[in-house]
Protein backbone atom coordinates (compact mmCIF):
# COMPACT_ATOMS: atom_id res chain seq x y z
CA UNK A 1 0.00 0.00 0.00
CA UNK A 2 2.85 2.35 0.86
CA UNK A 3 4.45 1.66 -2.53
CA UNK A 4 1.18 2.50 -4.25
CA UNK A 5 0.85 5.82 -2.41
CA UNK A 6 4.51 6.61 -3.09
CA UNK A 7 4.04 5.90 -6.79
CA UNK A 8 0.87 7.99 -6.82
CA UNK A 9 2.65 10.88 -5.09
CA UNK A 10 5.56 10.76 -7.53
CA UNK A 11 3.27 10.63 -10.58
CA UNK A 12 0.47 12.93 -9.43
CA UNK A 13 1.11 15.47 -12.19
CA UNK A 14 1.09 12.74 -14.83
CA UNK A 15 -2.20 11.37 -13.48
CA UNK A 16 -3.78 14.83 -13.55
CA UNK A 17 -2.47 15.40 -17.08
CA UNK A 18 -3.86 12.06 -18.26
CA UNK A 19 -7.28 12.76 -16.75
CA UNK A 20 -7.30 16.28 -18.18
CA UNK A 21 -6.40 15.18 -21.69
CA UNK A 22 -8.91 12.33 -21.50
CA UNK A 23 -11.63 14.81 -20.55
CA UNK A 24 -10.65 17.10 -23.43
CA UNK A 25 -10.37 14.46 -26.13
CA UNK A 26 -13.42 12.29 -25.38
CA UNK A 27 -15.76 14.64 -27.36
CA UNK A 28 -13.26 14.72 -30.24
CA UNK A 29 -13.03 10.93 -30.22
CA UNK A 30 -16.83 10.70 -30.19
CA UNK A 31 -17.07 13.09 -33.15
CA UNK A 32 -14.47 11.14 -35.11
CA UNK A 33 -16.05 7.76 -34.33
CA UNK A 34 -19.56 8.85 -35.32
CA UNK A 35 -18.26 10.23 -38.61
CA UNK A 36 -18.09 6.55 -39.64
CA UNK A 37 -21.63 5.77 -38.44
CA UNK A 38 -24.10 4.38 -40.95
CA UNK A 39 -26.64 6.78 -39.50
CA UNK A 40 -29.55 6.95 -41.90
CA UNK A 41 -31.99 9.62 -40.71
CA UNK A 42 -30.63 9.85 -37.15
CA UNK A 43 -27.09 9.91 -35.83
CA UNK A 44 -27.92 9.44 -32.15
CA UNK A 45 -27.10 5.72 -31.97
CA UNK A 46 -24.43 3.55 -33.57
CA UNK A 47 -25.85 1.61 -36.51
CA UNK A 48 -22.77 0.26 -38.23
CA UNK A 49 -19.39 1.19 -39.70
CA UNK A 50 -19.11 2.83 -43.13
CA UNK A 51 -16.69 4.95 -45.18
CA UNK A 52 -19.54 6.48 -47.19
CA UNK A 53 -19.67 9.65 -45.08
CA UNK A 54 -15.99 10.40 -45.75
CA UNK A 55 -16.42 9.67 -49.43
CA UNK A 56 -19.28 12.19 -49.65
CA UNK A 57 -18.93 14.82 -46.87
CA UNK A 58 -21.53 17.02 -48.60
CA UNK A 59 -24.16 14.29 -48.48
CA UNK A 60 -26.24 16.01 -45.80
CA UNK A 61 -28.45 18.84 -47.10
CA UNK A 62 -26.93 22.34 -46.67
CA UNK A 63 -23.89 21.15 -44.69
CA UNK A 64 -21.34 22.28 -47.30
CA UNK A 65 -23.24 25.52 -47.92
CA UNK A 66 -23.01 26.28 -44.21
CA UNK A 67 -19.33 25.33 -44.20
CA UNK A 68 -18.64 27.61 -47.17
CA UNK A 69 -20.38 30.52 -45.43
CA UNK A 70 -18.32 29.98 -42.28
CA UNK A 71 -15.07 29.84 -44.25
CA UNK A 72 -15.91 33.00 -46.22
CA UNK A 73 -16.89 34.93 -43.10
CA UNK A 74 -13.83 33.64 -41.26
CA UNK A 75 -11.37 34.58 -44.01
CA UNK A 76 -12.75 38.09 -44.55
CA UNK A 77 -13.05 38.80 -40.82
CA UNK A 78 -9.54 37.45 -40.24
CA UNK A 79 -8.11 39.66 -42.99
CA UNK A 80 -9.63 42.87 -41.63
CA UNK A 81 -9.06 41.97 -37.97
CA UNK A 82 -5.40 41.10 -38.62
CA UNK A 83 -4.71 44.31 -40.54
CA UNK A 84 -6.45 46.60 -38.07
CA UNK A 85 -5.27 44.69 -34.99
CA UNK A 86 -1.63 44.70 -36.12
CA UNK A 87 -1.70 48.46 -36.71
CA UNK A 88 -3.25 49.03 -33.27
CA UNK A 89 -0.69 46.70 -31.66
CA UNK A 90 2.21 48.65 -33.21
CA UNK A 91 0.66 51.93 -32.08
CA UNK A 92 0.23 50.70 -28.50
CA UNK A 93 3.53 48.83 -28.34
CA UNK A 94 5.83 51.40 -29.92
CA UNK A 95 4.34 54.84 -29.34
CA UNK A 96 3.29 56.98 -26.40
CA UNK A 97 0.26 59.19 -26.96
CA UNK A 98 -2.56 60.74 -25.02
CA UNK A 99 -5.21 58.17 -24.20
CA UNK A 100 -2.89 55.17 -24.58
CA UNK A 101 -3.94 53.66 -21.23
CA UNK A 102 -7.62 54.14 -22.03
CA UNK A 103 -7.11 52.50 -25.43
CA UNK A 104 -5.48 49.50 -23.77
CA UNK A 105 -8.51 49.17 -21.51
CA UNK A 106 -10.95 49.47 -24.40
CA UNK A 107 -9.13 46.74 -26.32
CA UNK A 108 -9.83 44.27 -23.51
CA UNK A 109 -13.53 45.13 -23.20
CA UNK A 110 -14.76 42.97 -26.14
CA UNK A 111 -12.83 40.03 -24.67
CA UNK A 112 -14.46 40.50 -21.25
CA UNK A 113 -17.98 41.25 -22.50
CA UNK A 114 -20.38 38.25 -22.53
CA UNK A 115 -21.13 37.17 -26.08
CA UNK A 116 -24.89 37.37 -25.48
CA UNK A 117 -24.57 41.04 -24.57
CA UNK A 118 -22.26 41.76 -27.50
CA UNK A 119 -24.45 39.90 -29.98
CA UNK A 120 -27.64 41.60 -28.83
CA UNK A 121 -25.97 45.04 -28.81
CA UNK A 122 -24.64 44.62 -32.33
CA UNK A 123 -28.04 43.45 -33.57
CA UNK A 124 -29.71 46.49 -31.98
CA UNK A 125 -27.13 48.76 -33.61
CA UNK A 126 -27.64 47.21 -37.06
CA UNK A 127 -31.41 47.43 -36.76
CA UNK A 128 -31.23 51.07 -35.62
CA UNK A 129 -29.29 51.83 -38.82
CA UNK A 130 -31.89 49.79 -40.77
CA UNK A 131 -29.31 47.19 -41.82
CA UNK A 132 -30.80 43.74 -42.26
CA UNK A 133 -28.79 40.93 -40.59
CA UNK A 134 -26.92 38.78 -43.07
CA UNK A 135 -23.47 38.09 -44.46
CA UNK A 136 -22.01 41.59 -44.08
CA UNK A 137 -23.32 42.13 -40.55
CA UNK A 138 -21.79 38.81 -39.54
CA UNK A 139 -18.42 39.81 -41.03
CA UNK A 140 -18.53 43.15 -39.20
CA UNK A 141 -19.44 41.47 -35.91
CA UNK A 142 -16.69 38.86 -36.23
CA UNK A 143 -14.11 41.46 -37.19
CA UNK A 144 -14.99 43.50 -34.14
CA UNK A 145 -14.47 40.78 -31.54
CA UNK A 146 -11.44 39.28 -33.33
CA UNK A 147 -9.51 42.57 -33.33
CA UNK A 148 -8.94 42.41 -29.55
CA UNK A 149 -7.35 38.97 -29.74
CA UNK A 150 -5.12 40.05 -32.63
CA UNK A 151 -3.97 43.15 -30.75
CA UNK A 152 -3.10 41.19 -27.61
CA UNK A 153 -1.21 38.50 -29.54
CA UNK A 154 0.78 40.83 -31.80
CA UNK A 155 1.48 43.29 -28.98
CA UNK A 156 3.01 40.50 -26.91
CA UNK A 157 5.30 39.66 -29.82
CA UNK A 158 6.30 43.30 -30.28
CA UNK A 159 7.10 43.63 -26.57
CA UNK A 160 9.52 40.70 -26.81
CA UNK A 161 11.57 42.21 -29.64
CA UNK A 162 15.11 43.37 -28.97
CA UNK A 163 15.25 47.07 -30.02
CA UNK A 164 19.00 46.76 -30.59
CA UNK A 165 18.32 44.77 -33.78
CA UNK A 166 16.50 47.73 -35.30
CA UNK A 167 19.16 50.12 -34.02
CA UNK A 168 21.83 47.97 -35.67
CA UNK A 169 19.95 48.10 -38.98
CA UNK A 170 19.78 51.90 -38.82
CA UNK A 171 23.50 52.03 -37.96
CA UNK A 172 24.04 50.17 -41.24
CA UNK A 173 22.29 53.03 -43.10
CA UNK A 174 18.85 51.42 -43.44
CA UNK A 175 16.04 53.95 -43.37
CA UNK A 176 12.90 53.47 -41.26
CA UNK A 177 10.95 51.72 -44.02
CA UNK A 178 13.78 49.31 -44.84
CA UNK A 179 14.30 48.57 -41.13
CA UNK A 180 10.63 47.79 -40.75
CA UNK A 181 10.46 45.63 -43.90
CA UNK A 182 13.71 43.70 -43.40
CA UNK A 183 13.98 43.47 -39.60
CA UNK A 184 10.83 44.37 -37.66
CA UNK A 185 8.18 42.75 -39.86
CA UNK A 186 9.96 39.36 -40.23
CA UNK A 187 10.45 39.22 -36.45
CA UNK A 188 6.81 40.10 -35.76
CA UNK A 189 5.42 37.87 -38.52
CA UNK A 190 5.15 34.71 -36.34
CA UNK A 191 2.97 36.70 -33.92
CA UNK A 192 0.85 38.06 -36.77
CA UNK A 193 0.42 34.56 -38.22
CA UNK A 194 -0.57 33.19 -34.80
CA UNK A 195 -3.05 36.04 -34.35
CA UNK A 196 -4.57 35.38 -37.78
CA UNK A 197 -5.01 31.67 -37.03
CA UNK A 198 -6.58 32.51 -33.67
CA UNK A 199 -8.93 35.03 -35.29
CA UNK A 200 -10.02 32.52 -37.93
CA UNK A 201 -10.62 29.85 -35.29
CA UNK A 202 -12.72 32.21 -33.18
CA UNK A 203 -14.72 33.35 -36.19
CA UNK A 204 -15.29 29.87 -37.60
CA UNK A 205 -16.32 28.53 -34.19
CA UNK A 206 -18.59 31.37 -33.07
CA UNK A 207 -22.28 30.63 -32.57
CA UNK A 208 -23.83 33.15 -30.15
CA UNK A 209 -22.86 36.41 -31.88
CA UNK A 210 -23.44 34.80 -35.28
CA UNK A 211 -26.90 33.63 -34.28
CA UNK A 212 -27.89 37.19 -33.41
CA UNK A 213 -26.45 38.88 -36.49
CA UNK A 214 -26.54 36.39 -39.39
CA UNK A 215 -30.26 36.52 -40.14
CA UNK A 216 -31.24 33.63 -42.40
CA UNK A 217 -27.66 32.87 -43.42
CA UNK A 218 -26.59 29.44 -42.18
CA UNK A 219 -23.07 28.95 -40.82
CA UNK A 220 -21.53 25.65 -39.78
CA UNK A 221 -22.04 26.18 -36.01
CA UNK A 222 -25.68 27.14 -36.64
CA UNK A 223 -26.13 24.07 -38.81
CA UNK A 224 -24.78 21.85 -36.03
CA UNK A 225 -27.07 23.48 -33.47
CA UNK A 226 -30.18 23.14 -35.64
CA UNK A 227 -29.31 19.51 -36.43
CA UNK A 228 -28.53 18.48 -32.85
CA UNK A 229 -32.16 17.61 -31.99
CA UNK A 230 -32.17 14.60 -34.34
CA UNK A 231 -28.46 13.88 -34.09
CA UNK A 232 -25.76 15.78 -35.90
CA UNK A 233 -25.37 14.30 -39.42
CA UNK A 234 -22.27 12.14 -39.78
CA UNK A 235 -21.15 14.42 -42.63
CA UNK A 236 -20.90 17.26 -40.08
CA UNK A 237 -18.78 14.97 -37.92
CA UNK A 238 -16.58 14.34 -40.95
CA UNK A 239 -16.09 18.07 -41.49
CA UNK A 240 -15.43 18.63 -37.79
CA UNK A 241 -12.84 15.86 -37.79
CA UNK A 242 -11.20 17.32 -40.88
CA UNK A 243 -10.96 20.74 -39.26
CA UNK A 244 -9.40 19.21 -36.14
CA UNK A 245 -6.78 17.29 -38.12
CA UNK A 246 -5.98 20.34 -40.27
CA UNK A 247 -5.48 22.45 -37.13
CA UNK A 248 -3.35 19.69 -35.60
CA UNK A 249 -1.23 19.49 -38.74
CA UNK A 250 -0.67 23.27 -38.71
CA UNK A 251 0.40 23.19 -35.06
CA UNK A 252 2.78 20.26 -35.65
CA UNK A 253 4.23 21.94 -38.76
CA UNK A 254 4.77 25.14 -36.79
CA UNK A 255 6.59 23.22 -34.05
CA UNK A 256 8.80 21.45 -36.57
CA UNK A 257 9.70 24.69 -38.37
CA UNK A 258 10.38 26.41 -35.05
CA UNK A 259 12.72 23.66 -33.91
CA UNK A 260 14.59 23.69 -37.22
CA UNK A 261 15.09 27.44 -36.99
CA UNK A 262 16.20 27.12 -33.38
CA UNK A 263 18.86 24.51 -34.21
CA UNK A 264 19.91 26.16 -37.48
Amino acid sequence: MKKLWRWFGNNLIRVYAFLGFTYLFIPIAYTFAFSFNDAGKSNLTWRGFTFANWQNPCGAPDVCTALGNSIQVGLIATLFATLLGTLIAFALGRHSFKGRSSTNLLIFLPMATPEVVMGASLLAMFLSFKINPGFMTTVIAHTMFCISFVVVTVKARIASLDPRLEQAAMDLYANEFETFRRVTLPLVMPGIAAAALLAFSLSFDDFIITNFNSGTMMTFPKFVYVSSARGIPPQANVIGSMMFFIALAIVIAGQIVGRKKKHA
